[in-house]
């Protein structure tokens, strides 16, 4: 079973399944489909981190492909050039870090691929070639993002042909991507990172001012290392660690843990109220200490514990809201990603997270290349006390979160989503509608959702948005209790995409959820 948040995509996967590829040659095709499908959400100038699970060793492994702060990106240079932050868009935050995406499904292949890399790119390739249908959802991220991509020719000469954005159902085509996949097809990890594709975005990052060179390129690649987990209500649960802030689902579920969610009214306000206060101080906690753990101490297991977790629990006030100054929160729920979840006919499974962060990224196509550049870079701090401040060869703090399920030691549940800031909330409500009220993966994703934070600069850091479906009575109450209610429509994209598969302990069948608010599908057979 493959699921993602494009249709298409969840078919290269199951394409690269039926002609006998494993998890990981499924979940490359799918990633490499949306590059393609979904170049508002990621590409191949974007970051990704993997969570693996081998059946046959019952191990699970953590693949981190999050791109490296060029040698000569400093904090100084920006401050020369009288920045205090690094921009959201533009050649600086393109050019700050090297894309990391493209290093993780190479090493992941190399591990775990059954087929030739070629194979596992030929639906992206064929559609970068010959084009695709421009999905609603996609026509209206380029018409609300026009005016960045018409300031450089190379990006408005794919998403603004003829000078308007595309209208749905149009047909789109990237010949430059299509070479640059065709490239990577043929000569692997060299091709991209130390061949003609590398100097080329060399070339282009010299002529525009920016920062990354050949040689950053070069020195690019994928590291293994060891997830982190925790358990809630006996359910062991994998998470993505340190650069990312997967750490937070698992303090989340730890501070609610003890206060019985499954005896509260399902999606009632103290089932919200309280996930939100959870949410926030978690969050403190990240903001304070999550960095690139190769330059700065990272106390994870302090972090994760359930002692931890019962002393930060006495800040929740179950009567009324916590005020983001006493437990500061940071960032932006706006961003984007793609999720993509795989489970073999062996019982492997492939959860991957692979982003541009904000939507196109830095808005910034790498000359021919073809590639959007992503603004990952932009979450650095230009602060030189911060754990996450900005520093040569750093990976910057990640949004980016995937997760593995087990129960009674057997895989049950993959499961991710896109929206930044976000991601570790929609995890936290997806995990708590299946364990504690029973929900099945489909209705825990088609469930009403709230994410707490801000989507722009003027919004509360502390706003509550929430969808309409929820029932008018608990968004009443919720505002009673202190919370900055923004009400949404009964369905919002910026809720997040989110994706799963389920398997069943007792006969193995793989049940597969799908995003409404996605184009995606789950896709079995």
């Amino acid at each position: 079973m493959v699921t993602c948040p494009h249709a298409l995509a969840s078919q290269a996967g199951i394409d690269a399944l039926r002609a006998g590829g494993s998890a990981v040659d499924a979940a490359i095709a799918a990633s490499a489909a949306l590059s393609v499908l979904y170049p508002h959400m990621t590409g191949l100038g974007g970051d990704a981190f993997w969570l693996i699970y081998d059946a046959k060793t019952s191990q699970v492994r953590y693949l981190d492909g999050g791109g490296r702060a060029a040698a000569c990106a400093t904090i100084d240079s920006f401050t020369a050039q009288g920045l205090a932050e690094i921009p959201f868009r533009g050649i600086l935050p393109a050019t700050v870090t090297t894309p990391g995406a493209v290093a993780s499904w190479c090493e992941a292949h190399a591990a775990y691929g059954r087929l030739p890399l070629a194979r596992d790119l030929q639906a992206a390739i064929d559609y970068a070639r010959d084009g695709f249908p421009v999905t609603a959802r996609l026509a209206g991220w380029i018409a609300q993002t026009a005016p960045e991509l018409a300031q450089q020719p190379e990006a408005a000469a794919i998403f603004l042909a003829g000078g308007v954005a595309p209208r749905a159902g149009a047909k789109m085509a990237n010949p430059d991507l299509a070479r640059t996949l065709g490239a990577l097809a043929q000569g692997g990890r060299a091709a991209f990172y130390e061949g003609d594709v590398a100097r080329e975005f060399a070339r282009f990052a010299k002529q525009r001012g920016g920062f990354f060179t050949a040689a950053d390129f070069a020195a690019q690649s994928a590291r293994w290392g060891e997830p982190i987990s925790g358990t809630y209500r006996g359910v062991t649960l994998y998470q993505t660690p340190a650069p990312t802030q997967g750490f937070t689902v698992l303090q989340m579920l730890n501070l609610i843990e003890p206060l019985e969610l499954q005896r509260k009214e399902f999606l009632g306000p103290d089932h919200v109220h309280l996930l939100v206060q959870a949410k926030q101080i978690a969050y403190h906690d990240r903001d304070r200490w999550l960095a690139d753990p190769r330059f700065t101490e990272v106390p994870m297991d302090w972090l994760i514990s359930k002692a931890h977790a019962g002393e930060r629990r006495a800040l929740i006030d179950p009567a009324r809201a916590l005020p983001w100054d006493r437990v500061p929160s940071y960032g932006s729920l706006k961003g984007d990603t793609v999720y993509i979840a795989v489970v073999d006919a062996e019982g492997n499974a492939a959860s991957l997270i692979h982003s541009l962060y904000g939507f196109f990224g830095s808005t910034v196509v790498a000359g021919n290349t073809g590639v959007v550049l992503q603004n990952r870079g932009a979450y650095f701090s230009l602060d030189p006390k911060h754990p996450n401040r900005l520093e040569p060869g750093k990976t910057p703090l990640h949004t980016l979160i995937a997760s593995l399920g087990f129960r009674h030691d057997k895989l049950w549940s993959v499961l991710g989503c896109m929206g930044a800031d976000g991601q570790p909330q929609i995890q936290a409500q997806a995990y708590v509608a299946m364990i504690d009220f029973g929900c099945d993966i489909q209705e825990a994703l088609e469930a009403p959702r709230w994410l707490s934070g801000r989507f722009a600069l003027g919004e509360a850091r502390d706003t509550l948005h929430i969808e309409g479906r929820f029932a008018p009575a608990t968004i009443d109450e919720l505002a009673r209790r202190g919370h900055t209610v923004n009400r949404w429509g009964a369905w919002n994209e910026l809720a997040g995409h989110a994706h799963g598969i389920t398997i069943d302990a007792q006969n193995g069948m793989r049940a597969g959820g799908a995003d409404p608010r996605s184009d995606g599908a789950a896709i079995g057979y």
